[in-house]
């Protein structure tokens, strides 16, 4: 396990800020707003902002003020941020970001989550945290091998904490991170304490009894599921199926980029109008920078193509693999899943926590770190 420090070239963010000012820019139906992808005159303002205002040097600095490291694991680069609590006794945390996230999304909940003493809590409830980059995202990379699925990258990260010489410890994460996390618990029960998901999906499982019960709340969280299969899920089977092919255009156009995960922002996230309603532009711009500064557009979608069978199994109400160890689950409402508890208990029977928020979408350590802490550090303490 090597130090490492964030240190992008000044001659790549000359060479971005080319590219967005070259831009060349798309026709647009007049009055179609959100409804067809993201607009061009929000496009283009977000992308003048990221060429003449955003600072990518203040975010390397905030990042590079936590300890970095890269090390192999199964062939792969595996970078990682470790940051130890000051409270000796502190329980280890494993924090995992999913798609289009990355390290970053969790730089407002690290003070809070590390040092509750300095931030107004109780030091009882502190973490030292783990928080890779998933293989092929971020600097995490580059991908040289296939079969990088959930139970490759589990195991990758049950070594992970034991080389940082960590034994009992809580998972947690939301999008992917829930289903890594998850997979964790369910591979490694000896050395996970507990999971914590932001994120949960859960599919019927084709029983018509189990859908007559269904309460009203229940049936609208389901009809959500069918929209997002229907009308949001464009990107997921894309990469699921062609990451290749979008690599090009993703890693060639910052604009390109920008737009793809910008939508995701929108469609995801508690906002009204824009994305900013609920993360600000510049936490959106962090995690948009690393995707093309690491030029990990492509790598990052092949998670989606190595986990397709796995999802088309869970989604014909395949249950997973049993997770033995406690599961504490946060549920924010403007996620872009929202999980049915009744299915969530008929497949793991292991949950102790639920929490409903009335506020907050699927970058929950982005628009509620303070609600996402308070949760963790209850279940956390639920374990004792």
């Amino acid at each position: 396990m090597r130090r490492f420090r964030i240190a992008v070239p000044e001659a790549d963010l000359a060479d971005l800020r080319r590219r967005l000012a070259d831009t060349r820019w798309p026709d647009e139906l007049p009055g179609v707003g959100w409804s067809r992808g993201a607009p061009a005159d929000y496009v283009r303002d977000l992308a003048e902002h990221w060429r003449t205002r955003y600072d990518w040097r203040a975010t390397e600095a905030e990042l590079n003020r936590h300890p970095q490291f890269l090390t192999e694991i199964d062939g792969a680069t595996v970078h990682l941020m470790h940051v130890r609590s000051p409270e000796p006794d502190a329980t280890p945390l494993l924090l995992t970001h999913g798609w289009p996230g990355s390290v970053a999304e969790f730089l407002d909940v690290i003070g809070p989550l590390t040092d509750p003493r300095a931030h107004g809590g109780d030091p009882a409830d502190a973490f030292h945290l783990v928080i890779p980059s998933i293989p092929g995202y971020g600097f995490s990379r580059p991908l040289t091998q296939t079969g990088w699925d959930v139970p490759r990258i589990a195991n990758a990260w049950a070594e992970l904490m034991r080389r940082l010489g960590y034994d009992r410890y809580v998972a947690q994460g939301g999008d992917a991170g829930s289903v890594i996390s998850l997979a964790l618990g369910a591979m490694h029960p000896d050395h996970v304490l507990g999971v914590h998901v932001n994120m949960l999906m859960t599919f019927p499982s084709g029983d018509p009894a189990e859908m007559a019960a269904l309460d009203a709340v229940e049936l609208e969280r389901l009809g959500a599921l069918g929209r997002f299969d229907q009308e949001l899920s464009g990107y997921m089977k894309v990469q699921a199926t062609r990451p290749q092919t979008l690599a090009y255009a993703l890693t060639d156009s910052p604009v390109g980029q920008l737009a793809w995960i910008v939508e995701r922002f929108r469609d995801w996230t508690d906002s009204t109008d824009t994305p900013e309603d609920a993360v600000s532009r510049d936490r959106i711009l962090d995690t948009v920078s690393i995707y093309w500064l690491t030029g990990t557009a492509g790598s990052s979608a092949q998670f989606y193509y190595e986990g397709a069978e796995a999802v088309r199994r869970a989604a014909a109400g395949e249950p997973g693999p049993p997770v033995p160890v406690p599961v504490g689950v946060a549920v924010f409402p403007k996620d872009i899943f929202l999980p049915v508890r009744r299915f969530a208990e008929r497949d793991i029977h292991t949950i102790t926590r639920w929490t409903e928020f009335d506020r907050g979408g699927h970058f929950a350590a982005l628009e509620q770190p303070e609600r996402l802490v308070g949760d963790i550090r209850a279940f956390a303490r639920s374990l004792a």
